[in-house]
């Protein structure tokens, strides 16, 4: 068989194995060893294991299960609540301040935890009835609410940019710098609409008020400087976790790895010292989460490096990469159907998934187009983000449902659609402007 004929049923058979219902590991696992059996010579059969040892030997690795962890404390406690009254209490004089109260919330409780589907269910379990109550519509509430919890994959820490740091071979400090620019501009762009939304939403529903018709539109929570203030001791524990991070590794006093277990540490000391949560049933909850998610996320990551070795072994990297080099393609156009390929791919598989088996593909192609590698592992979690908000697997949506079962899947649907659009409008602006991205690591680290 050609090299063509073997990438075209290598790639058709994990599509197969990927759409069966399989664990992602397993299948990713099973096709990478049917191949070694098939086109490998048997020797390599045995090397199985020192492959998968040799690529999980890595220190930079020790990142994800302490991220994990971070996450775990904070999501498994009632901080994602304080957080959320905190801001609401400091905005609600903003127009809209609820809604907005809810973005920065998902913001800073994402750049806690960096985990999407956590940030929603620990955000929105309090927001969406809150702002559903106040007259915003399904679509809103649901909408800002699984967008902003996308957040949690582009600003630091990222479980997707190291991947990709891994995948790439670029440096996570980099990766996490350059995260922080499009986070905030992502950030702003989800505010300016929200406010808005709510200014239209809630004339119209005046103007149905007026004529005798319509849904009430309830006053917006007052509260007094008294009761602002006294939010603080809750709402200041996640701003000092959130800079001691921040300047342990922007300050070079600490690699990622290390930033991760000072997170972690410190975390877990404020759910434990403001949360009360040293009880061995809390800390199973908390211990459990993170054992869990980091085996499935490590299992992964072993069998994609399997994966990848298969297909380098079998040429199929190579060619691939040499057709898309060789393409008769302008290097924006090309750039342009990357992004369609990653956002066809985000229908069907998690982000994971795409970045470990899709980088080592495009990364030969976008350096012969001469692309910053950091610029792009921006734009390839921007594309991740906008999977998780998309059918027809957008995993945010199910998380949302879940929380409010009531609201058909269709309008929640309809109300993420507007936060796509914004984050296809980030992408071109970083295209035009790149140093949104590259400028602080660049200037801060130097190239």
């Amino acid at each position: 068989m050609t090299t063509l004929q073997i990438g075209t049923l290598y790639g058709s058979a994990t599509f197969v194995a990927l759409f069966s219902g399989m664990p992602i590991a397993f299948a990713v696992g099973a096709v990478a060893l049917v191949f070694m059996f098939v086109f490998m010579p048997a020797a390599n059969i045995g090397l199985v294991a020192e492959t998968i040892y040799s690529e999980l030997d890595n220190f930079t690795l020790l990142t994800i299960p302490l991220f994990v962890l971070m996450g775990a404390a904070v999501g498994k406690s009632r901080a994602g609540a304080d957080l959320y009254s905190s801001l609401n209490r400091w905005l609600n004089r903003v127009p809209g301040g609820l809604g907005v109260a809810n973005v920065l919330a998902c913001s800073v409780f994402a750049a806690m935890c960096g985990s999407s589907p956590a940030t929603c269910s620990a955000i929105g379990s309090s927001g969406i009835p809150q702002m559903r109550a106040r007259g915003y519509s399904e679509e809103l509430a649901t909408g800002l609410i699984a967008a902003g919890g996308t957040l949690g994959i582009l600003i630091p820490p990222s479980l997707t940019l190291i991947l990709y740091g891994l995948a790439s071979e670029q440096s996570i400090g980099k990766l996490f710098m350059a995260g922080i620019g499009p986070g905030i501009l992502l950030t702003v762009l989800f505010i300016v609409w929200v406010v808005f939304k709510f200014r239209r939403e809630k004339a119209r529903l005046l103007a149905g008020q007026s004529s005798g018709a319509g849904k009430a539109v309830l006053d917006e929570e007052h509260f007094t400087w008294g009761q602002r203030l006294e939010t603080l001791p809750r709402f200041l524990p996640f701003l000092i976790v959130i800079a001691l991070i921040m300047v342990a590794l922007y300050g070079g006093w600490a690699t990622p790895s290390e930033v991760a277990g000072i997170g972690a540490f410190f975390s877990l000391l404020m759910v434990v010292l403001i949360y009360r949560c040293y009880k061995w049933e809390d800390m199973r909850v908390i211990l459990g989460g993170t054992v869990r998610e980091s085996c499935m996320v490590m299992m992964i990551i072993a069998m994609s490096f399997l994966y990848t070795y298969v297909m380098s072994y079998l040429h199929v990297t190579q060619e691939v990469a040499l057709w898309l080099t060789t393409l008769p393609l302008s290097k924006w156009v090309f750039f342009f159907w990357v992004n369609v390929l990653l956002v066809v791919l985000g229908f069907f598989l998690p982000p994971v998934a795409i970045i470990l088996m899709v980088t080592p593909i495009l990364l030969p192609a976008l350096k012969t187009h001469d692309f910053d590698l950091i610029w792009f592992g921006v734009i390839i979690t921007i594309l991740m983000e906008m999977g998780l908000i998309h059918p027809p697997v957008g995993l945010n949506l199910f998380v949302i449902n879940g929380i409010a079962p009531d609201i058909p899947l269709a309008r929640i649907v309809w109300g993420v659609i507007p936060f796509i659009i914004l984050m296809v409008l980030s992408i071109a602006l970083l295209c035009f402007v790149p140093d949104i991205a590259v400028w602080l690591p660049n200037h801060y680290l130097g190239k």
